[in-house]
């Protein structure tokens, strides 16, 4: 499957009720029976409430929520570790749930790969053994599977290594080999649930820094569950917020800082800097008609303000103006604009939404 042209993954109408007889609260759910009415009145959970989600290829789609929002029941529905009491799961346009069990576990071995929080190493195999895992259950060769592993090996900074076993490894060093052994099946769907959350902060920080690095070249379509904000502005194309099972607001870091859903997401949000999230258009002064012409230094689209700010702190005073990927100018900023907005969240929110 990793060597044609990949369509993402789309999620339509997800309901998932745990308890003895799910499917015949479906309906009321529907209508609007809340969580806690089905738990106290019927005996069953909720824990998926209409979920619907589109996860484009080659994207980094970030699942966030507090303990209990449902965001590991989801992730489980993609590779259906988990049955949906209803709805589908299109990966690039096949529906999981309609899969037969010889199906799925072709699936599994070969379109996703998992990470785990807890590593999920195999403590008596080796680095090396570990990586090469996945591929002995797909029947590569030898030779074949060990050169693959040894170049993810390489790629994730554990060169030398890999005749070590997982205790003689930190908890970074096991992450990465846990992110090689998935990276070697060469499938086109990378799921991380909670993959960093047990990681020191400098280590997390630094295995998110590998993700981002890696997945310029690799582009997978990677669903990466947290709890962590930062973590989820930093390395998400998209973002869904989960409540008790819901979805709350999807969209960009940029959607999610600048213009949250309501009190929920934005108590989320007010403790975020800013100047690492918020891109140079959302203070610019966009252009006029007859006013296109760049003139002095220029800075590219979709820099955050706080890079903006390092990058031109010895520009000279006046107009910097912001370009597309073309070299298209956009719109102009001023460096007084830019520093005022990294201390200002109001009028960054304030020009964004102007």
């Amino acid at each position: 499957m990793a060597d044609h042209a990949f369509g993402g993954i789309r999620i339509r109408n997800l309901y998932k009720i745990f308890g003895s007889n799910p499917g015949a609260y479906v309906e009321a759910v529907r209508n609007g029976l809340t969580k806690t009415e089905l738990n106290v009145k019927y005996g069953h959970v909720l824990g998926l409430r209409d979920i619907n989600i589109d996860m484009p290829s080659g994207s980094i789609q970030v699942i966030m929520g507090l303990s209990g929002s449902g965001k590991s029941t989801l992730i489980r529905h993609i590779n259906r570790l988990i049955d949906p009491t209803a709805g589908e799961v299109l990966v690039d346009g096949t529906d999981v749930v309609k899969m037969s069990e010889t199906e799925l576990r072709t699936f599994r071995r070969q379109e996703t790969a998992m990470v785990f929080q807890k590593f999920a190493l195999l403590p008596h195999r080796t680095v090396l053994d570990n990586t090469v895992f996945g591929l002995e259950l797909q029947g590569v060769g030898r030779a074949q599977r060990i050169d693959t592993a040894m170049r993810w090996l390489e790629r994730v900074g554990l060169k030398g290594f890999e005749q070590k076993y997982p205790n003689q490894l930190s908890g970074g060093m096991q992450q990465r080999v846990g992110l090689a052994r998935a990276l070697a099946n060469d499938a086109p769907v990378l799921l991380m649930d909670e993959a960093y959350s047990a990681l020191d902060p400098l280590i997390r920080t630094d295995m998110q820094t590998v993700l981002l690095d890696l997945q310029k070249e690799i582009r997978k379509t990677i669903v990466f569950i947290t709890h962590d904000l930062d973590e989820a502005l930093r390395l998400g194309d998209q973002i869904a917020i989960l409540r008790d099972g819901e979805v709350i607001q999807q969209g960009t870091s940029q959607d999610i800082v600048l213009r949250p859903a309501d009190d929920y997401v934005a108590n989320f949000v007010k403790e975020v800097n800013r100047g690492r999230v918020v891109h140079v258009e959302a203070v610019m002064t966009p252009l006029t008609l007859g006013n296109g012409a760049p003139h002095g230094p220029t800075i590219a689209a979709g820099v955050t303000i706080e890079e903006a700010v390092r990058l031109l702190a010895s520009a000279p005073e006046g107009d910097i103006t912001v370009v597309d990927a073309t070299g298209k100018p956009l719109g102009r900023v001023t460096f007084r604009q830019l520093a005022g907005a990294m201390v200002n969240a109001q009028e960054t929110g304030h020009r964004a939404v102007a």
